[in-house]
C-alpha cells in the first residue's frame, strides 16, 4: 500500500446505503418522519427486507463522513490520494463494495474488519425529493481505538493536515475522536465536526460537548442547530445559537472556531470571531430535484475541499454550495465520473 501524503482524513461510520422512492404508507407504517435520521430499532428490522424485495432498491456507498470525504476529493480532480478514511466493515460483500466504491473515488481507505458483524446498512427512503434516513451501524458501531495504533493508520494520521468527523460517530467511539483531536490539538492542525441530528444532540449531549471543545469547525443543518439551541437552553435565532458554539471552549486557543448553519435553499450563515455573515444559495428548480439525500454532507465535502488549499470562506462555502446542489439533483451520493466545478 502506497504512502499516504494526503491533507484531509476523515473517521465515520462506514455504511451501504439502500436507497429508494416509497410512498407515505410505508413511511407511516414503520413511523418514519421525512427530513430524519434515526437508528433502526427492533420495530424498524422488517423494513430493510421489505425495500429489498418490493422497491428495486439503488445500493451506494454512504455514511456521513465517508460520503463528505468522497465528495472533497472529487472536488479535487487531478489532485488525487489527498483524502484517507478510516471506520469498521464486516468482512462481507458490502464491505468489499463499500472499498471498491471508496478507492475508486481516489479515497485511500483504512477500514477495521469485523469478523462476526456485518457491514452497516442505511435505509433512505425517499418521497418527494425529500428523504428519511434509518440506520442499522452493525459493524460500524464495533469500531475500536486500537484501530488507531495500526501502522497505516498512524501513517494517516500523522500525515494529515485537516480531519473531519460526523457527529453519528459519538454513538460509536469517542475516545478515537478524541485521540485525534488531542493529535490536532498537540500539532495545531484543524479539526471539523459535524451535528449531524438532533437525537445525536438531544440524547449525547455530554459526548457532543466533549468533542466540540476539540472542533476548529462545526457544522450543522438547521434543524441540528435548533436542537442544539434547545437543549442548551440559548434560545431560537440561529445566528446567536452559532456565535455562542464559536464562544465555548475549546482546547486549542491558538485557533478561533467558526461555525457554519446550512438551511437548505435559504442562506448559510457563517459564524466567526464574534460576526456573522449569509451567503445566499443559488435556487435550484423544483422539477430538477431528485433526492436531498447527502446533501449536508456534499456541502461539507465541496466546504473540504477548499479549506485544504487554504481558500477564502466565500469560495470554500461557494464550492460546498455548488456540491450540495449537484449531489439533491442525483440519486443518494452518486458522483459524475468528472468534476466540472469552476470555482
Amino acid at each position: 500500500m502506497a504512502k499516504f501524503e494526503g491533507l484531509l482524513m476523515g473517521m465515520g461510520n462506514p455504511l451501504l446505503d439502500i436507497s429508494a422512492t416509497v410512498g407515505q404508507d410505508l413511511l407511516d407504517k414503520y413511523e418514519v418522519k421525512l427530513d430524519t435520521a434515526i437508528l433502526a430499532e427492533d420495530k424498524h428490522q422488517p423494513l430493510f427486507k421489505e425495500l429489498m424485495e418490493k422497491y428495486s432498491p439503488s445500493f451506494i456507498a454512504g455514511g456521513a463522513t465517508q460520503n463528505s470525504i468522497r465528495v472533497a476529493q472529487w472536488m479535487l480532480k487531478d489532485k488525487a490520494g489527498q483524502t484517507a478514511f478510516m471506520g469498521c466493515v464486516g468482512n462481507d460483500d458490502y464491505g468489499k463494495t463499500l472499498n471498491e466504491c471508496a478507492s475508486k473515488d481516489g479515497v485511500l481507505v483504512h477500514y477495521m474488519k469485523d469478523e462476526k458483524t456485518p457491514t452497516g446498512t442505511c435505509a433512505a427512503l425517499i418521497k418527494d425529493g425529500e428523504r428519511a434516513l434509518v440506520t442499522n451501524l452493525d459493524a460500524a458501531n464495533n469500531f475500536k481505538p486500537s484501530h488507531l495504533d495500526t501502522d497505516k493508520a498512524k501513517e494517516i494520521i500523522e500525515s494529515a493536515k485537516f480531519y473531519y468527523i460526523a457527529g453519528f460517530f459519538l454513538t460509536v467511539s469517542p475516545e478515537a475522536l478524541a485521540i485525534v483531536g488531542d493529535h490536532c490539538v498537540a500539532n495545531n492542525k484543524v479539526l471539523g465536526l459535524n451535528l449531524s441530528a438532533p437525537f445525536i444532540v438531544e440524547f449525547f449531549g455530554p459526548k457532543v460537548k466533549d468533542a466540540l471543545e476539540y472542533a476548529d469547525f462545526v457544522f450543522s443543518n438547521e434543524s441540528e442547530a435548533e436542537a442544539y439551541g434547545k437543549v442548551n437552553n440559548l434560545g431560537s435565532d440561529l445566528k446567536e445559537i452559532a456565535l455562542k458554539i464559536c464562544e465555548g471552549p475549546k482546547k486549542n486557543s491558538k485557533r478561533s472556531r467558526t461555525v457554519i448553519f446550512t438551511q437548505g435553499s435559504k442562506s448559510t450563515i457563517v459564524a466567526h470571531d464574534g460576526k456573522v455573515t449569509e451567503y445566499a444559495v443559488e435556487p435550484l428548480a423544483k422539477d430538477k430535484l431528485v433526492d436531498t439525500n447527502g446533501a449536508g454532507d456534499a456541502f461539507v465535502g465541496g466546504f473540504l475541499s477548499k479549506l485544504i488549499q487554504d481558500k477564502p470562506m466565500e469560495e470554500c462555502v461557494k464550492a460546498g454550495h455548488w456540491a450540495a446542489k449537484f449531489i439533491i439533483q442525483t440519486s443518494g451520493t452518486t458522483l459524475a465520473t468528472k468534476c466540472d466545478y469552476e470555482g
